[in-house]
């Protein structure tokens, strides 16, 4: 007989998408979080001017100014536990055998370089190879579209990485810390429970460069933009909440 309430809504968790350029066009590969965070620490970095009233360039500026959008990070700390998945070997062989070090290796890879990974190099190859067919023309006159061919991986670039913390928060970020704390471990010293602990940068469209966007960084333009406008949306509603508040302290 279950005693939890149906009508109970479902909760959602957030999650980590990386968008890898490996093969012809962005994969996503969905790193969901086990549990939310009960807590997540939000810095926006307000620009200042020097002592002087002037900017960097030497000019004169307002006290009001801000020539951009703030700098906006964060910080959480995600718990994984391999326990429940453990007590079914049968539905989780992953688990079994490699407790949580499959997620923990599934966020590390998101400070790697794309290029430089065993797995980026050998899909680099398989898609290098697609480009030319058997005379050594292009296959169907170029999958790469009007460049004639696919575009290699850059080397030393890391993947796009959308945050997804509901409807309310999907942004591009970077990874600027990350540590681990592992609490447990299998028979094979594999971790079984563990801690990771992540700071992220939210990445603007002047972050992308502007002459020349894969696919996956105009999704990730898209999605900062679409979020942006969620927050002027909900400081307009602030806006009628105070109209009441405003009337009552006037004198008249």
């Amino acid at each position: 007989m279950s005693t939890g309430y149906s009508r109970s809504p479902k909760l959602l968790k957030g999650a980590l998408i990386e968008f890898s350029e490996r093969f012809i066009g962005p994969i996503p590969n969905v790193i969901v979080f086990q549990y939310n965070p009960e807590t997540m620490t939000r810095t926006l970095e307000v620009w200042s001017q020097n002592a002087s009233g002037e900017s960097s360039a030497g000019t004169e500026t307002s006290h009001t100014a801000q020539p951009f959008d703030p700098p906006e990070t964060f910080s959480l700390a995600l718990e994984l536990d391999a326990t429940d998945a453990l007590e079914k070997p049968e539905s989780h062989p992953v688990a079994f055998i490699s407790g949580v070090a499959d997620r923990i290796a599934a966020m590390e890879m998101l400070l790697y370089p794309q290029g430089d990974s065993l797995l980026g190099g050998l899909l680099g190859s398989i898609s290098g190879s697609l480009s030319v067919g058997s005379s050594g023309g292009s296959i169907g006159g170029g999958l790469g579209g009007a460049s004639g061919g696919v575009q290699p991986v850059p080397r030393g670039t890391v993947p796009v990485v959308m945050f997804v913390w509901g409807p309310g928060r999907i942004i591009p970020v970077r990874l600027t810390s990350f540590s681990v704390e592992e609490l447990a471990y299998s028979p094979l010293l594999y971790p079984i429970r563990a801690k990771v602990s992540i700071g992220l940068k939210i990445l603007t469209p002047k972050d992308f460069p502007s002459c020349y966007r894969k696919l996956s960084e105009e999704l990730a333009i898209t999605a900062f933009k679409f979020t942006r406008k969620q927050k002027e949306v909900l400081a307009a509603a602030n806006m009628a909440n105070s109209v009441e508040s405003i009337l009552g302290m006037l004198p008249f």
